[in-house]
């Protein structure tokens, strides 16, 4: 491992996207909840190519993805940052972590509502096509 002097000496920006790609492969190997998030919102994506949405809705339901992922990630960062700060149990650093979880709830509730007004009408003709 590299020591933080050296570390810090590197700069740029292939230096930069080089430790994000580590940190999400250290989430995506981690998490699992964060590949429950990646497999829903492909599944998400494919559903809204099949209802051919709207290129505003299509932006909407990109952000709203990347909101829940963007969530996930920085509740982890927190959970390792806690975890190093405060190894034992502490009311503080329990507390900590589960607003950084509530954070998580808090975005995939709005993609759920998101997704529940970007697809009412797609499912409704479905459902009217089928009957």
């Amino acid at each position: 491992m590299k020591s933080v002097a050296n570390y810090q000496k590197q700069p740029g920006f292939g230096r930069s996207f080089r430790v994000a790609w580590r940190g999400l492969l250290y989430t995506w190997k981690t998490q699992g909840h964060l590949k429950l998030h990646v497999l829903a919102g492909l599944a998400v994506v494919l559903c809204a190519w099949r209802a051919g949405l709207s290129r505003l809705e299509w932006l909407v339901l990109i952000l709203t993805i990347g909101s829940v992922i963007g969530a996930e990630m920085l509740n982890t960062a927190v959970e390792l940052v806690v975890d190093l700060v405060q190894p034992n149990f502490h009311p503080l650093a329990g507390i900590a972590k589960d607003v950084a979880a509530g954070a998580v709830l808090i975005s995939t509730l709005q993609a759920v509502v998101v997704g529940a007004l970007l697809f009412f009408r797609p499912l409704e003709r479905l459902l009217q096509s089928a009957f």
